[in-house]
């Protein structure tokens, strides 16, 4: 097959595949203290996707990107560097394309990811730290004659983010026959940024008055960077695994977002304990960082009595962090007693 006819079948292949997904859900929270004080709170649940998460979206955006922009080829190796989820929508797609696939990724991520990437045909490569991700794919991209998908760079551009169907016109079309149909928050975390600029570009484009809020996790350096503006600093780097970055990426542009939130670990397990508790099933740590962004920004609504919508993402499935976040024995030891945490924050949600 000629490189031109490979492409046009690639590009249809991941084209039909989208046609046999649904969209994913907006689900409404019942917390019965703010919605009577005027203020509903919604997650649109990206779990549903095929590859069980966010990423499935960026995932298909950066393989229809490189392909259209004549970076990938028949038989070349796709190498990405990621903490898990991304890297496991990218091999979903790899194997859909034929195309083998390298992860690189810090040793830490989770294991239930490890083997979803397995699953899809993709092998793993892994790294001490989460700086070491970049260099690392970079090299075994050169090495194997492929392709770094490099999301850190592309995520805020392999996106249409005036609509085509993106997350942020989905969220507006489901919003519209809700009671505040323009909410007055999105939330959302940050790990290359794409999400928010995708959604921070639409809602200025489509001239809403929405304001964005981005969750940053403690140890992250996106909430500095928005307060500095200055792009060299560097940080320890995110306990909370999919969000958080210990560098600046190219992707995360602040000036789309009106406010940055820094969460900490505890409270980002606290939440995603008393979300999973609250929704009957379990949700992952980014998840619970929302949470405790979106209980914040709704209590302060409240306090100003202001009604409104407060919408964030349930980003992933509880079953991915079973042997991390969601044991009990392995939090207390990584992040000590959370209940101190999780008392506050069923306080705020009045749930206790």
């Amino acid at each position: 097959m000629s490189h031109g006819h490979w492409v046009h079948d690639a590009i249809t292949r991941i084209e039909a595949d989208f046609r046999r997904s649904a969209d994913t859900h907006l689900v409404p929270l019942p917390l019965p203290s703010f919605a009577a004080a005027g203020i509903d709170l919604y997650l649109k649940d990206e779990s549903t996707h095929p590859t069980g998460s966010l990423k499935h979206r960026l995932a298909r955006s950066l393989f229809l990107y490189a392909l259209c922009n004549g970076w990938l080829r028949e038989g070349a190796t796709v190498v990405e560097a990621s903490s898990g989820s991304t890297a496991v929508s990218e091999a979903y797609f790899a194997r859909l394309l034929g195309l083998p696939f390298i992860a690189v990724m810090p040793r830490s991520t989770s294991a239930e990811k490890v083997a979803q990437i397995a699953f899809y045909g993709g092998r793993s490569h892994f790294v001490e730290h989460a700086g070491e991700v970049y260099a690392a794919a970079q090299q075994l991209a050169r090495d194997s004659g492929g392709h770094y998908m490099d999301q850190f760079t592309h995520a805020e551009r392999a996106t249409d983010w005036r609509g085509n169907n993106n997350i942020a016109q989905s969220i507006f079309e489901q919003m519209a026959f809700e009671r505040h149909a323009v909410p007055r928050w999105i939330v959302v975390g940050a790990g290359t940024g794409g999400t928010s600029a995708t959604i921070g570009r639409y809602l200025r484009y489509q001239r809403h008055a929405t304001q964005l809020c981005v969750a940053d996790p403690e140890g992250s350096v996106f909430a500095a960077y928005h307060a500095s503006g200055d792009a060299t600093l560097t940080s320890p780097g995110s306990r909370i695994e999919g969000i958080g970055r210990p560098r600046v990426e190219p992707s995360f542009i602040p000036t789309l977002v009106e406010r940055m939130l820094t969460v900490s670990n505890r409270e980002s397990v606290a939440a995603m304990r008393l979300l999973s508790t609250l929704l009957g099933r379990g949700v992952g740590p980014s998840t619970g960082t929302n949470f405790v962004a979106m209980l914040t920004l709704a209590d302060e609504m409240r306090q100003r009595r202001e009604a409104g919508a407060v919408l964030s993402l349930l980003c992933d499935n509880g079953e991915r962090y079973l042997a991390n976040y969601h044991d009990p024995a392995w939090v207390a030891r990584e992040f000590g007693d959370c209940g101190d945490a999780e008392r506050r924050l069923a306080a705020l949600a009045a749930l206790a």
